[in-house]
């Protein structure tokens, strides 16, 4: 062992000297030929091992590299995945912004042709008041000249009535409500009845139930409903749609007819509102109502058509 440890120190000795002399060589300038041959002796020797260091050494350093590279790659990935994600959101505002216009010119028209004077407004929030089940408040109140039992349209019909009108906000009870009740008339007809709401929570897509007024009175599938119209406009203005017959039900023994009707607006959009400050001068009656695609052929209850 002993032995072993000598010999260990010599070779690391001698490896030292000779390191040494080829350091004072290599920085010797000129052409000595026992220079030279120092150089080409060293050369040959150590280039082996210079050259297995090399390539020891070379995946560690393509590893650093290719570590680097995938670290700015990520970098590169995240700003396009940001610069995504912005121009999906403007792309989202644009398609936003177009629709609530569209919505928009749609109301103005429906006021234009039935001659109503609006305030326009924004179904901000959908809330549950206490006694209502289906209500919504709106971005607009007395500031603006909306008040209490004042009639809500959008461009399609009948959203609801105001209940109360704050400073600045104002809250709708939707005719989907089961607190509910409109004044109606059936389409190209004088018969007249009441649209009740029968949600018994928000939004639940329960349709309206109309009933007539008379057990002489006929109504049929595919027949539009609009407002018959209030004293003095309160709470409600006449000719808004407020929806289509959907089903006819059978009701022997009732003094009166009754059925299902969808209504004109789909409140699980709603948005872009209109309160309706001052009514008509003259009753619209069907104006209001859009050309229907093709005539209606539903049946009543007892399979005659509408008078």
């Amino acid at each position: 062992m002993r032995r072993d440890g000598s010999r260990a120190r010599l070779v690391v000795g001698v490896l030292a000297a000779v390191s040494l002399v080829l350091v004072v060589l290599d920085s010797r300038a000129g052409t000595d030929p026992v220079t030279g041959a120092a150089r080409t002796v060293g050369d040959a020797v150590f280039r082996p091992v210079s050259a297995g260091v090399t390539f020891a050494g070379a995946p560690f350093a393509g590893a650093y590299e290719t570590l680097s590279a995938a670290q700015g790659s990520r970098e590169r990935i995240d700003e396009l995945e940001r610069r995504n994600q912005r121009l999906q959101s403007r792309l989202q505002s644009r398609d936003y912004d177009e629709d609530r216009a569209e919505r928009l010119d749609e109301l103005l028209q429906l006021a234009g042709r039935g001659g109503y004077e609006i305030v326009p407004a924004q179904a901000v929030t959908r809330v549950t008041a206490r006694g209502f089940s289906d209500t919504v408040t709106l971005d607009a109140g007395r500031d603006d000249g909306v008040r209490a039992d004042m009639t809500v349209v959008d461009g399609d019909g009948l959203v609801g009535r105001v209940v109360q009108a704050g400073p600045s906000t104002a809250t709708v009870m939707l005719i989907t409500d089961h607190a509910s009740a409109v004044g109606a008339r059936l389409e190209d007809s004088q018969e007249v009845g009441v649209a009740e709401g029968a949600s018994e929570e928000t939004g639940d897509g329960t349709p309206l139930r109309f009933e007539l007024m008379s057990a002489d009175a006929r109504m049929k599938e595919g027949q539009r409903v609009v407002t018959l119209g209030s004293h003095e406009d309160a709470p409600f203005v006449p000719g808004v749609p407020i929806g289509t017959i959907s089903r006819v039900e059978d009701t022997p023994g009732r003094l009166s007819r009754t059925g299902k009707a969808e209504p004109a607006v789909d409140f699980g959009s709603l948005d872009v509102v209109g309160v309706i400050v001052a009514g008509p001068e003259d009753d619209p009656r069907d104006s209001l109502l859009p050309d229907p695609p093709q005539a209606a052929g539903g049946s009543d209850a007892d399979g005659e058509g509408g008078r």
